[in-house]
């Protein structure tokens, strides 16, 4: 049976399927339970264009994932990625009917709600609405408005976009194959979750994941995420040029790229040679591992110079947007050979490679530590972030039904009553509208993704 504190990511790749199980132990670090991995069947660059496929997937590493953990999985949180997200910068404001008032959630989610309304492509809708700086009657450069009196409230958002076919086929995918779709998140956010620190983003960071089907790029400064962008190319091209160029087969390319690929073709002297065996009987086949590293060479090229494209675009070159903390990357192709410093050459730029290590148990796999899983682990600390906010919602709602029924906890007791002193309640009548102290951070709003996701539910329930 799935407990309360356990979570499940499902990471939807064009290349694997990965379930994921875990829960927080009682360091706060993720301890990861059971994994299942299958080959990615019927999806496209991120899109679903076979949902028999999928599903026949899904479901592989869903019970490979319950026969290693012994958990019986009900639902899962889904990473969405895929060439038909892009993202794009709005600003938006509200007047406040009472000036006196202070600034609270509902006025927060309403301009939110009015950043919804924006008009987008046909068959596109927006999918992430990402606050950036507030101001509150002209004062800029505010991070949290809670608390704070005005009558004009306007912020600057992060936008993400996608098509909501692609979204709704995803939700499909996940309902046929008998879960419950417990959540929806971005996969260069959930990368960026389990890989980055929180130095790293409040210094400016680009996050590259590097996948099979698609490279995503989302970028952080101030702490906040300032840019996203998915390229259309990823580790598949590489095998594909590979194939093409060797005149091999797909499996025997893909070897080689793991086994003897480089991205840099100096690193290979020229009579390094790897001999494939022929099919059916034929001659084995003798290929230069210099010239394997050129075909490599030229399409991690080509990549890198389009996220640095997306970098730029970001406005890099500000000394006001500058990434002190450089480039991480991550993702399954970043365990190619010299990808880092090939990186650091085409972009002037501090590379790292990112391991979801930081935030998992000390006894994890090191398997499991890898780049290739780096989105599989944010989703899962995504899940565990859901299920966390959804116990403290339902149990604050439990307060308001019964509150004479309500027993205080015992640590809120013992600090009521030291030397014996009674401390009186922040919840009476005179502390009221008072702000919690710095030690009593407020609880996040129900935030209007979670809403969107709602939405997205019902449309998938009501759904033949």
């Amino acid at each position: 049976m799935e407990e309360d504190n356990i979570a499940v990511g499902l990471d939807i790749g064009t290349t694997k399927i990965v379930a994921m199980i875990g829960r927080k132990n009682e360091y706060g670090k993720v301890e990861i339970l059971g994994i299942g991995r299958t080959k990615s069947l019927g999806v496209h660059r991120g899109v679903v264009n076979n949902i028999t496929q999928t599903i026949q997937s899904i479901q592989q590493a869903i019970q490979q994932a319950e026969a290693n953990s012994g958990i019986d999985v009900k639902g899962v949180t889904v990473g969405i990625a895929g060439q038909h997200i892009r993202s794009l910068q709005h600003s938006d404001y509200i007047t406040r009917n009472d000036v006196e008032e202070v600034i609270e959630d509902d006025d927060i989610d309403n301009l939110c709600n009015q950043v919804h309304k924006l008009v987008m492509l046909p068959g596109e809708e927006i999918i992430h609405v990402l606050p950036q700086e507030y101001k509150v009657d002209g004062q800029s450069e505010i991070m949290e408005p809670r608390g704070m009196s005005g009558g004009r409230l306007e912020a600057n958002f992060h936008v993400v976009v996608g098509q909501i076919s692609s979204i709704r086929n995803i939700g499909r995918c996940v309902k046929n194959s008998g879960l419950e779709l417990n959540g929806m998140t971005l996969e260069p956010l959930a990368s960026a979750n389990s890989v980055l620190s929180q130095e790293e983003k409040e210094a400016g960071v680009a996050l590259i994941d590097i996948g099979g089907g698609t490279t995503d790029l989302a970028i952080f400064k101030d702490g906040i995420i300032r840019h996203t962008a998915v390229i259309p190319l990823g580790g598949n091209v590489i095998t594909e040029d590979i194939k093409e160029g060797c005149s091999i087969i797909e499996k025997q390319a893909e070897l080689l790229k793991v086994k003897f690929g480089s991205a840099w073709p100096g690193e290979n002297k020229e009579n390094e040679i790897v001999s494939i065996p022929g099919l059916r009987g034929r001659d084995p086949k003798e290929i230069s591992l210099k010239n394997l590293s050129k075909v490599i060479h030229y399409r991690a090229v080509e990549i890198i110079d389009q996220v640095y494209l997306e970098i730029k675009n970001y406005g890099h070159d500000e000394q006001k947007k500058k990434l002190i903390a450089g480039i991480v990357i991550t993702g399954g192709g970043a365990q190619l050979k010299h990808l880092k410093q090939l990186v650091e050459y085409v972009t002037g730029m501090d590379t790292r490679i990112g391991y979801p290590n930081e935030y998992l148990a000390g006894e994890t796999d090191k398997e499991i530590a890898s780049p290739l899983y780096a989105t599989a682990v944010g989703l899962v600390m995504d899940g565990l972030e859901r299920k966390a906010f959804d116990k403290a919602e339902r149990i604050e709602q439990e307060e308001l039904e019964n509150p004479d029924n309500v027993e205080q906890p015992a640590e809120t007791a013992m600090e009521h009553n030291v030397n014996g002193v009674t401390e009186e309640s922040p919840d009476t009548e005179q502390n009221k509208g008072i702000p919690e102290q710095p030690n009593q951070p407020a609880r996040p709003s129900r935030n209007v993704v979670e809403k969107w996701f709602d939405k997205l539910k019902d449309f998938l329930d009501n759904a033949e």
